[in-house]
């Protein structure tokens, strides 16, 4: 029963992989007589690219007898902690392929299980191509994809942050 949405295209507002899983919110307030009706859901987020890191956005009580809350962030980013600067990420693939490790290259049957999949999508598309919602290059992605998460009471994580 968990929803799962993904998000992807080319010409977006920023280049950015990451994963984003936003934690249920808690449906009421835990203190006593605080300011806020609902408190916002927790988000861990993996960035896999360009900058690899893993942040969690979370709301915690400020310290004191006053019930408020500030918005607070745990972050691990892996260039920061190595101490890495200007990688392109072809640094691991050139290695690998020098040393014959073919751990990061697909096989011809992984490349062909994948387009298996991806085929009646593209077949489908070709049939009716109204369905097909374009954007402007630069946005978030079509408007169609505001509304699906829109009708389940949720909404995107900004593209780039």
């Amino acid at each position: 029963g968990v929803p799962f949405y993904l998000r992807t295209g080319k010409a977006l507002a920023a280049r950015d992989t990451e994963i984003v899983v936003t934690f249920k919110a808690v449906p009421y307030a835990l203190f006593r007589d605080c300011p806020i009706d609902r408190l916002p859901a927790n988000r861990l987020i993996f960035q896999l690219q360009p900058d690899e890191s893993i942040v969690l956005d979370m709301l915690v009580k400020k310290p004191g007898p006053v019930i408020k809350t500030a918005g607070t962030t745990l972050d691990f980013t892996y260039a920061d902690h190595f101490k890495l600067s200007g990688r392109t990420g072809y640094e691991t693939l050139l290695y690998d392929m020098m040393t014959g490790d073919q751990t990061l290259f697909q096989r011809a049957e992984q490349i062909e299980a994948g387009w298996a999949a991806v085929q009646p999508i593209l077949d489908d598309w070709v049939k009716d191509k109204g369905r097909l919602e374009s954007y402007a290059p630069g946005s978030a992605g079509p408007a169609g994809a505001d509304a699906l998460l829109e009708r389940d009471g949720r909404f995107w994580h900004r593209i780039g942050q």
